[in-house]
């Protein structure tokens, strides 16, 4: 019984040793996929290129490497460039653009993209949600609310639109809470 103690906990060690290992290699593998394709796109001169879609797919790797400064130059010079691309294409750019500035908390500037990308595809409840927040950092919580229960309408499996409005129908319960408490009632 004394010796297979020290076995057992060599075998639960080695298994948690080995998951660690392969969450890791992972990682590794994922980040180093990820700069390989950022210098790729580099390399090919897409910064240069009068393409939209190459521009996009350098900005995605610029956002995904957080270089969030450079991926926003990218995504504007991208917007300038489309020309026979379909509507969609465009609400795609101009989401990655506002969350690119969202992401450097210049909020009032994201919330200009996201509401092109929304004229431009009205049924996108990513580009809305982003929206949402946006106006939530901003402190207007009524006109997030609205455009979440817009997306719920959209697309009413969406989680993140609900999570937020359950968020903020528990906020306004615990305001009126309050003012009541305050009131003496």
């Amino acid at each position: 019984m004394s010796s297979s103690l020290p076995q057992t906990y060599l075998i639960i060690l080695g298994s948690i040793l080995f998951i660690l290992a392969i969450v890791v290699g992972r990682q590794v593998l994922n980040v180093r996929r990820s700069e390989i394709n950022l210098v790729k796109l580099e390399k090919s001169g897409a910064i240069d290129s009068s393409n939209s879609e190459k521009l996009y797919e350098l900005g995605s790797a610029q956002l995904n490497k957080r270089l969030y400064p450079q991926a926003t130059n990218t995504l504007k010079k991208a917007l300038k460039q489309i020309k026979d691309e379909p509507d969609e294409a465009k609400a795609i750019i101009a989401n990655a653009l506002g969350f690119s500035l969202a992401a450097q908390d210049n909020f009032k500037e994201a919330v200009k993209h996201y509401q092109d990308a929304i004229k431009v595809k009205s049924d996108y409840p990513v580009a809305m949600n982003n929206l949402a927040y946006a106006k939530q950092k901003l402190l207007l919580e009524s006109e997030a609310y609205k455009i979440y229960q817009d997306v719920l309408k959209i697309d009413p499996g969406n989680k993140t639109a609900r999570k937020q409005v359950a968020k903020i129908d528990k906020m306004n319960a615990n305001k009126s809470k309050n003012i009541i408490y305050k009131k003496g009632f």
